[in-house]
């Protein structure tokens, strides 16, 4: 993808904003403590009078069939799918949605059902499990939040949205940001790891990226922000777990970004699985209505999570699905996916006052409210001959630059990486010729598209090179009997490439690991390896961090290539050659060993930090202090040198701040290698004093620049009060500046050192 093309998503992302709060600040971290003015009322959108007017003539039953999504035959969770349903709904005007229901000709069939033969001729949303892409797998969203580059995610949410909405699909349900310090849990791969300014970026842009200025276009999807709330922080990383979670911490970690996504325009937005402090989410009016909807004025409407209303029995929070219906919706949701209670047992709701009209005419004009902002009143149809049948070599060419950009060197001995194009190279492991290269959310949509593999990538990128291929071991690590003539192969050759990891079935929904290890014996392949002493690397694929163990010590160089996408083969060998120089950078710190976890770089300061001389602080006896690699670490082919930040002023007055001053932070770095490459600046700070107890460091900003050898920039970010200050326990919503002391920190992950003191008086 050319410089022009970047520059053109990076302006849609907010890309200028990426180092602070200059232009688009608000969708860039959490919201400001000063965004109390009113929004628009609903009288004042384009649509509203059409809405009344159509409104007017609905029964109450077609009115309850708009709160109602079916599954197509796609089944997501218990129940299965209900096409047979759906079609009979479709004709009587009581549905308002369908999901897995992909291309333009079965759309349009279904389409044609609601909108010729129903009383009103409503029509239809279909909505998509569309992640990182439809026919064009992106890589993975952990793996994009590596690249530190929204222009990233806008690539992916804009070849989606073209495939998807070409094929019939108006609505992706996507993104998810759940922030999350867990990674045994599954739903890490479709999310944006630790950080919660990280997150809140890239839930803008994404949101952006599929959505565009006007939802009418034939290009744009309506997103999907999920899930709400606190999803991330399932106990023991079991997915639909428990969250025991505070205000404090509901509000400075995981809700900023769903704000984020809200300031950048997102239709929708769907509830969790998990209970909220005893609470399920599906039924947590505080979330969903509370801060939601009123505290933020949030237009759009929510959707519930597949069957999630009547899980609500089994949690047992409600007692029968009666009870599920009205917990819910009085909540806050406003469509129901797959179950079917708030459709059934409305009319007996509304008749016993449980629910009210108003929250009923309130629920269906928000859904009503896309359907016109979509322009599916006057255009339901997809074109059935311009619809797009499969990638095109333009997405081809911004998947494989995307995956590149994701690509994080973690460790490169001696400079073993890039490796020469000539000589003998042995490609081994699972993965080396394995298509398994997509990722948990790439649908069956997809299957027909076969990835580019690692061998054949090699092969393609050094075709004067002698290449051969061993496998060694499975990709459940059970056989081994390849083993020994993987480590013949190292042996006869100039360099191994060992691509290991684990498969996309391993990460995503209810794809939860006890142990985060390699797979089977796959560290005996990489040990026999290593004892032939000829020189080798490590390519790491997985859906999550993984605990390397004793072969990282042994390992010249790793480097973690996520699930790269359909392109990935290309990518992973554009950076083994030195194609592409890699600059991206850990989205979630990488644990020693499972007893770590949770650890992540944000937490708050004990009574007893960890002080080596002193047996009496906060470690573990049998295992070295601090990750096996940082939040933000990545390394290059080249070297940089990041300066110290330098401060505008180093006194600045809160109130000044709050009514809307900044601090500009300028950060030098100076490429001091002998190649072009790509450096992250991050800009982290610290409250050492507050009211209540601030993380040792929080991410306040980043910038990812390319420098040729030689070469210097200076960074620019902005601090505003959204940085400086922090949400209290209030449950109404307090944000608080304080004065006093604020360290700032700049450098290339979250052990940045360079430090200056900032004093808010």
């Amino acid at each position: 993808m050319n410089d022009v093309r970047r520059r053109t998503v990076l302006a849609a992302a907010g890309g200028t904003a990426i180092a602070g709060k200059a232009a688009t600040a608000r969708a860039q971290a959490p919201p400001a403590p000063t965004s109390d003015a009113p929004r628009p009322g609903p009288e004042s959108g384009p649509y509203e009078t059409r809405i009344r007017a159509l409104m007017a003539r609905m029964t109450i039953d077609e009115k309850l069939g708009q709160l109602q999504q079916f599954a197509w035959t796609g089944d997501t969770g218990p129940g299965g799918g209900q096409t047979a349903a759906a079609e009979k709904a479709a004709r009587r005007g009581r549905l308002g949605s369908v999901l897995n229901i992909y291309g333009a000709r079965t759309t349009n069939t279904l389409q044609r059902m609601a909108v010729e033969k129903s009383r009103l001729g409503i029509p239809l949303i279909f909505g998509l499990d569309v992640i990182h892409g439809m026919w064009t797998t992106f890589p993975i969203p952990l793996g994009q939040a590596a690249a530190f580059d929204p222009a990233v995610a806008v690539w992916d949410a804009e070849v989606s949205a073209r495939e998807a909405r070409s094929n019939g699909v108006h609505w992706a349900f996507s993104p998810m940001m759940d922030v999350t310090h867990e990674p045994r849990w599954g739903r890490i791969a479709e999310g944006d790891g630790e950080d919660p300014y990280l997150a809140a970026t890239l839930a803008a842009a994404k949101t952006r990226g599929y959505q565009g200025d006007d939802l009418r276009s034939r290009h744009r999807l309506a997103a999907c922000a999920k899930h709400m709330i606190a999803y991330g922080g399932v106990e023991g990383g079991r997915d639909y777990n428990t969250v025991d979670v505070s205000e404090a911490r509901l509000r400075n970690f995981y809700l900023p970004p769903f704000r984020a996504a809200l300031d950048a325009g997102v239709a929708t937005v769907m509830a969790s699985f998990n209970t909220v402090s005893g609470v399920p989410a599906h039924g947590y009016r505080h979330a969903l209505t509370e801060i939601l909807k009123e505290e933020w004025g949030f237009r759009g409407f929510v959707v519930s999570d597949y069957n999630g209303v009547q899980e609500m029995i089994v949690h047992g929070y409600a007692a029968d699905r009666s009870d599920a219906a009205r917990l819910a919706f009085n909540a806050g949701i406003d469509m129901e996916m797959a179950s079917t209670t708030i459709n059934e047992y409305g009319k007996r709701l509304l008749r016993g006052g449980q629910i009210t009209t108003d929250r009923l005419d309130d629920a269906v004009a928000r859904i009503l409210r896309l359907k016109f902002r979509l322009g599916l009143f006057e255009h339901p149809y997809a074109d059935e001959d311009t619809a797009i049948a499969g990638p095109t070599k333009a997405s081809r060419a911004a998947a494989r630059e995307a995956a590149g950009r994701t690509m994080v060197l973690l460790k490169n001995e001696k400079s073993t990486l890039p490796l020469d194009r000539s000589g003998s190279i042995a490609v081994v492991g699972p993965f080396a010729d394995s298509t398994d290269l997509r990722g948990s959310w790439a649908g069956t949509w997809a299957d027909a598209f076969r990835p580019v593999t690692v061998l054949d990538a090699v092969k393609d990128a050094a075709p004067k090179a002698s290449v051969s291929h061993v496998e060694g071991v499975d990709a459940s690590g059970r056989n081994t009997r390849g083993i020994a003539r993987a480590a013949s192969a190292a042996r006869a050759t100039d360099v191994t490439v060992v691509v290991v990891g684990e498969a996309a079935t391993l990460s995503g929904e209810a794809a939860v690991r006890s142990e985060l290890g390699l797979p089977g014996h796959q560290e005996r392949l990489i040990t026999a390896i290593a004892d032939t002493g000829a020189p080798f690397v490590v390519v790491l694929l997985s859906g999550r961090p993984l605990t390397m163990g004793g072969w990282l010590d042994r390992t010249p160089a790793v480097l973690q290539a996520w699930h790269p996408g359909i392109e990935g083969g290309n990518a992973i060998a554009d950076v083994l050659f030195g194609t592409v120089n890699p600059g991206g950078k850990l989205p979630v710190t990488f644990p020693r060993a499972v007893g770590q976890i949770p650890i992540y770089y944000n937490h708050e300061n004990t009574g007893r930090p960890y002080d080596r001389s002193n047996h009496y602080t906060s470690k573990y006896l049998d295992l070295a202090y601090g990750p096996q690699f940082p939040f933000g670490h990545g390394l290059s082919y080249t070297t940089f040198d990041i300066g110290e930040p330098r401060l505008s002023v180093s006194r600045v007055r809160a109130e000044a701040l709050r009514k809307g001053d900044t601090v500009e932070v300028a950060v030098a770095v100076r490429n001091t290698g002998r190649r072009k490459g790509d450096e992250v600046v991050q800009l982290y700070i610290r409250d050492p004093v507050a009211s209540i107890v601030q993380p040792v460091r929080r991410l306040s900003g980043f910038r990812r620049v390319s420098l040729g050898a030689g070469k210097a920039t200076t960074v620019r970010f902005r601090l505003s009060a959204e940085e400086l200050g922090f949400w209290t326990q209030d449950p109404h919503g307090r944000f608080l500046l304080q004065k006093g002391e604020i360290r700032v920190f700049a450098g290339n992950s979250s052990l940045a050192k360079g430090g200056r003191t900032l004093t808010i008086i």
